[in-house]
């Protein structure tokens, strides 16, 4: 049988398989696939929400006899690919397939750090947590973090147990035949599938380039979710430099001196060094979002902050080169400062033509970055590193049925593509509602306006709600609204994790959960808890985002049209991501609201109405009403 067979009504999966239905967007999807891996061509797949893309690629995959490694987006996909989908497609076909997960390093305990952290005194206030990992080594196999309780494994413990590209000794580790990095690495260098994410492919593709691969060689690379790339991408082939990457030097420098009473130069640099990330720290908090490296610079402190780093990272460097044969760990520390010195010179030093520059809060802290304002070169070469089959695939890539705006991206103009609507009936199971009578969304008041349109409809749909916001300010401004308005549970964004909050929602079964762009897509509430999405406006991207104002600008001095080219397909994308959060099963129903009058007012209203699932668009708020009730009455 092919592979269309395999998933069709005489197949195995059909036979075998509880509640498995074919369905001919699925079986269309898995004829490509398996096209592509025999050709070793390249092929783009948008396949609608319920398509069932995941088999259609894992089935040709897996009978192709190949050796195939399939990326996705986040760990959690990760996690529910290989421990939910792989098996029972296995398991179906019959097929002796070797197949492994693997993660990226931070995922996996390091066996000499936790040792390290068991002696540091300064560790005492985390005693009972490095007591109980250390039984927990013990009985582990896997070694994986994500096996500890969630109280245990904490932000600021794990760092002390786990090793990053950075602080890794590799094979100068005397821990080296027991670590468990190594041990995945090997079940994956011997595996016919490896499911990994993208983070952990774009780090494997920068160690290739280095003479050191992690990944097999492979026949195909399958990379779901793949809307994700052109970002990801763009941050992948720059540089970055870290506040956080600064505190773990200082610290690990720190540990490895513990025993040495002869290095006052070394102690007072790494004194210096300490101070300057706190100062650096300082220009991050409240920033928000992205900031070019100029206007960040012009911040308080900033640029004094950013020279004494370089400066105390130089003295750091010569300290340790000087001292660098007295054990591995400083040996690796001396690495460690040089190339982190060399990047922060490529970051904040003179600007570099076709780069672009900006900083970025993260956690207590933030990063200075500079990358390509363009991923296409980097891309290239990152194909040409994997030679072989490459099948992109996600349920939004096309703008309308245009795939023009990925394609590019990434230069894949040579690729075959194929557009595949979801099988869902939204023409029966969905209606689209736009409120009339709202403001422009640059008005002041337009938060409140959107909160004050969204009430009636929550109360109708008895909670059950989405509310997506393109900042936080909105974000805010309407959950103060809603809170005030409706007697539902209402969950914000921030309050707790987002796996939390989708978990209290889902339980809830009528809450009315208010988020930004995390929230737009990978998550999955089937069934009647969630009956309404509302969107506040088009994500036409941040103003001022320094990345996104650079490609604009780079568009217009090729004579483009900016909007056309990117910030209109873009938007589309998004909104899709969005809207495709509501119907996630044949059985579900609900309302999509899309808030932005723009979309009846302005030109491009109708191809951003073109590109959304067809379903019967309504104005009247009343008759939206009725529906709600009617529909989940029934």
């Amino acid at each position: 049988m092919n592979a269309a067979e395999l998933l069709g009504e005489q197949g195995p999966f059909a036979r075998s398989l509880p509640g498995f239905a074919p369905r001919i967007q699925q079986q269309t999807m898995a004829a490509a696939v398996e096209q592509a891996i025999a050709e070793r061509s390249r092929l783009v797949v948008e396949a609608g929400t319920g398509t069932g893309k995941t088999y259609a690629y894992l089935v040709p995959a897996l009978a192709s006899g190949r050796r195939v490694v399939v990326s996705t987006g986040t760990k959690n996909l990760q996690d529910q690919l290989f421990f939910r989908d792989l098996p029972k497609v296995r398991d179906a076909l019959g097929l002796p397939v070797r197949v492994s997960l693997l993660k990226g390093r931070s995922n996996y305990l390091c066996i000499y750090r936790m040792r390290k952290a068991v002696i540091d005194p300064r560790s005492r206030v985390r005693r009972d947590k490095l007591t109980y990992i250390d039984d927990w080594a013990i009985r582990t196999d896997s070694g994986e973090i994500s096996e500890l309780p969630p109280a245990i494994a904490d932000d600021q413990l794990l760092p002390l147990v786990t090793s990053t590209a950075d602080n890794c000794l590799g094979g100068k580790c005397p821990d080296f035949a027991e670590c468990h990095v190594v041990k995945a690495r090997r079940a994956a260098q011997a595996a016919d599938l490896v499911v990994v994410n993208h983070h952990l492919l774009f780090a494997d593709f920068r160690l290739k380039e280095e003479g050191f691969g992690v990944l097999p060689g492979a026949d195909a690379i399958v990379i779901d979710e793949a809307h994700q790339l052109p970002e990801l991408a763009t941050q992948f082939f720059g540089e970055r430099v870290s506040t956080r990457q600064l505190s773990d030097l200082s610290r690990d420098i720190a540990v490895e001196i513990q025993v040495f009473r002869d290095m006052p130069r070394l102690n007072e640099a790494l004194d210096q060094l300490a101070l300057a990330t706190i100062e650096l720290e300082r220009p991050f908090r409240e920033l928000g979002g992205r900031l070019s490296l100029d206007d960040f610079s012009t911040r308080a402190g900033a640029a004094s902050a950013i020279g004494a780093v370089r400066t105390a990272l130089d003295e750091c460097r010569d300290c340790l080169q000087a001292v660098a044969d007295r054990s591995t760990g400083l040996t690796h520390c001396a690495g460690r400062a040089t190339t982190m010195a060399n990047t922060l010179d490529k970051v904040a030093g003179n600007a570099a033509l076709g780069l672009v520059r900006w900083a970025e809060a993260v956690g207590r802290g933030g990063a200075l970055h500079a990358a390509p304002i363009e991923p296409i070169e980097g891309f290239k070469r990152f194909m040409a590193t994997y030679p072989g089959a490459w099948i992109f695939t996600s349920a939004t890539i096309a703008a309308n049925q245009d795939f023009s705006h990925f394609t590019a991206t990434l230069c894949l103009d040579d690729a075959e593509t194929l557009r595949l609507d979801s099988p869902f009936d939204y023409a029966e199971q969905a209606r689209l509602y736009l409120p009339p009578g709202l403001p422009d969304p640059n008005d002041p008041d337009y938060p409140d306006r959107v909160a004050e349109a969204l009430v009636p409809l929550i109360e109708a749909s008895g909670g059950g709600a989405f509310v997506l916001c393109t900042s936080y300010r909105a974000m805010d401004r309407i959950a103060e609204r809603l809170r005030a308005s409706l007697a539902f549970p209402l969950l914000v964004q921030g309050e707790e994790g987002k796996a939390a909050l989708i978990d209290r929602f889902a339980k809830a079964g009528n809450a009315v959960l208010v988020a930004t762009a995390s929230f737009w897509e990978g998550v999955d509430v089937k069934g009647a808890a969630l009956r309404l999405v509302a969107i506040d406006k088009l994500p036409f991207g941040q103003q001022g985002d320094p990345v996104f104002e650079a490609r604009i600008k780079l568009i217009r001095e090729r004579g483009g049209n900016p909007f056309n080219e990117l910030q209109l397909p873009r938007a589309i994308t998004s909104l899709r991501q969005g809207v495709g959060r509501l119907i996630r099963d044949p059985s579900d129903r609900g309302l999509i609201v899309l808030c932005d009058p723009r979309i009846r007012g302005k030109s491009y209203g109708k191809r951003v109405l073109a590109s959304l699932p067809p379903m019967p668009v309504l104005t009247d708020r009343a008759k939206v009403c009725d529906w709600l009730r009617e529909a989940l009455a029934a």
